[in-house]
């Protein structure tokens, strides 16, 4: 008997063992906290019910299309009720939750979602479709499938309040439903920040009716290049005219489609560099006067705004004031990167406005570093006063920065660790860890053409974006972010591929805690269903993991030519 009570005492060890150990399913980015229990859950007419006094009609609308898809591709109908039912799947309002947390407890018998906020049951129900066949995910009606979800009880939360991707649409152009697309994949990964690069040297993206040659001269350029620099030199262009823009409709059309997937889009207007469109739109803007052309090649150009004029900062404040009506993010992104001070040594007007200034060198900066430092400061005053804050890259910590600025860390991580110290939120995107223009095979000569650079994605899956941030510091790191420049993407497919699937590994450094990150467990997950779930969806991406190189074998895109040096 007593040997008896020891195996029975051994076995409840190892159960309550097996209990509190993560237990895998496949989903990305994987739940916190997650205890597999016995069978599965039927969900092929499962009724779905919810309290409609405590849910939001936003919340309550993504739950009937739940129920709609389901009954789409199980061909069972799955019924809605507007109060809360013991069977099936309900949807339970616990304020007792932090905002986008949420918990599953599957059983047998049926689903109990609970949240607190209008994105935490959003993530309760991504996860609930990803941990269905990926067949769900063609939207059509398929009997052969066994439309069940392993019963668990999942308690989830993300570890970082930020989690963003950043696409440039300037260097190439995207339509709106191509940008509809990329925010679908984010929602695919509870992502909840968009950073839409909007302005740029080779193209002016977005309508601003105040200043209206923006769209009619600076959308448009008159050539691009065809390849990398070789020697310092630029390939040959393709002299075909390209461009394009959103109009403010469509703008305001993407940012609601984007709310109605838990994504904020935080627009960037870069300055005050990265303005060569705006100068060939308004050479008054300039310090030469011009002539200016729309920028037809890669790189960081001389010509800059000029901040000894007072017409700069009325181009600045009327475009910054459209753009906020627009654009109701808190965050404002000013940009502030890679601004030669060439032309401002040689201009009359901002050596005027140095000496006004009484902006002197000193052992760190120049005066026309400090030049820069004023106009972001003055920048930041128009944009505090209608009640936003603004967000620039690392370049903006030269000099004297003003309370309430957000850093982006993108040159490696020593500006986000900086910034937190001197006490300034800051976003980490660092270029050795999240830039998705780098090449992410070494099998460079069957890749498509990248700016440069190598970026796999267990590089990605190990970023913590806390590392060398002293503890007292570390809750001024908002949060994470992956950036995609165009400057060698010309289409949707070859976005797609950049992008995914070190979209997938980012999502785990923005949502995992560390003790729970696991690259084996991740990857058998992205090889055995995520990839299956992008198959279903039709998208392109990189089958670097499974040895498989280069675009899909349809050549919807062939892999471009490289020189030898940078093979």
């Amino acid at each position: 008997m007593k040997k008896l009570s020891i195996i029975v005492a051994a076995l409840a060890m190892l159960s309550a063992a097996s209990c509190s150990e993560k237990a895998e399913i496949d989903v990305i980015p994987s739940p916190n906290q997650v205890s597999l229990g016995k069978g599965v859950c039927n969900l092929a007419g499962a009724t779905f019910s919810y309290d409609a006094k405590a849910l939001d009609p936003r919340t309550a609308r993504h739950i009937e299309d739940f129920a709609a898809d389901l009954f789409t591709v199980t061909g069972k109908e799955s019924k809605v009720e507007t109060s809360l039912s013991e069977e099936g799947i309900s949807f339970t309002m616990d304020k007792s939750l932090a905002d986008e947390e949420y918990t599953l407890d599957i059983t047998k018998s049926g689903i109990k979602v609970a949240a607190s906020s209008f994105n935490g049951f959003l993530y309760a129900i991504v996860t609930i479709k990803e941990m269905l066949p990926a067949a769900f995910f063609e939207g059509k009606e398929n009997t052969s499938v066994k439309w069940t979800v392993p019963c668990a009880k999942i308690d989830d939360k993300p570890r970082f309040a930020y989690r963003g991707m950043h696409l440039d649409v300037c260097r190439h152009f995207f339509t709106v439903e191509e940008v509809k697309k990329y925010l679908d994949v984010m929602a695919l990964h509870k992502m909840n920040t968009f950073h839409w690069h909007l302005t740029e040297d080779q193209g002016w993206r977005m309508e601003i009716k105040s200043w209206p040659k923006l769209t009619e001269i600076g959308a448009y350029r008159n050539s691009t290049m065809v390849g990398h620099y070789v020697d310092g030199v630029s390939e040959p262009q393709d002299s075909i005219r390209y461009g394009g823009f959103y109009t403010q409709e469509q703008l305001r059309d993407v940012v609601a489609y984007a709310a109605d997937l838990g994504i904020t889009v935080m627009p960037e207007v870069d300055l005050p560099g990265h303005m060569v469109a705006a100068l060939a739109s308004y050479p008054e803007l300039g310090c030469t006067g011009g002539p200016y052309e729309v920028r037809t090649t890669w790189g960081i150009a001389d010509d800059v705004l000029c901040p000894g004029k007072e017409i700069t900062f009325k181009f600045i404040e009327d475009v910054l004031t459209e753009v906020m009506d627009i654009f109701p993010s808190e965050y404002i992104s000013i940009g502030g990167d890679e601004c030669p001070k060439v032309r401002w040594e040689n201009c009359p007007d901002c050596q005027k406005r140095i000496k006004e200034l009484g902006l002197k060198a000193d052992s760190t900066l120049t005066a026309e570093q400090k030049l820069q430092n004023y106009v972001t400061s003055r920048v930041q005053k128009f944009v505090n006063s209608k009640g936003r804050k603004i967000v620039g890259w690392d370049e903006i910590l030269e000099g004297d920065l003003a309370e309430g600025a957000t850093v982006m860390s993108w040159r490696g991580v020593s500006g986000g660790i900086e910034a937190a110290k001197r006490g300034f939120d800051a976003i980490m995107t660092p270029n050795s860890y999240l830039y998705f223009d780098y090449y992410q095979s070494k099998e460079k000569d069957k890749e498509p053409l990248a700016i440069g650079g190598y970026l796999p994605i267990d590089t990605v899956y190990t970023y913590d974006p806390l590392k060398g941030i002293p503890a007292e510091d570390q809750k001024h790191i908002l949060g994470v972010q992956a950036n995609l420049w165009t400057e060698y993407i010309a289409t949707p497919e070859h976005l797609e591929y950049m992008l995914l699937p070190r979209m997938d590994a980012l999502s785990e450094v923005q949502w995992e805690e560390p003790s729970n990150k696991d690259f084996g467990r991740f990857e058998k997950s992205l090889t055995r269903h995520q990839f299956a779930i992008y198959d279903a969806l039709g998208y392109t991406y990189s089958k670097d993991l499974i040895g498989q190189y280069g675009l899909s074998s349809e050549g919807k895109q062939n892999p471009s030519k490289m020189s030898a040096e940078e093979k």
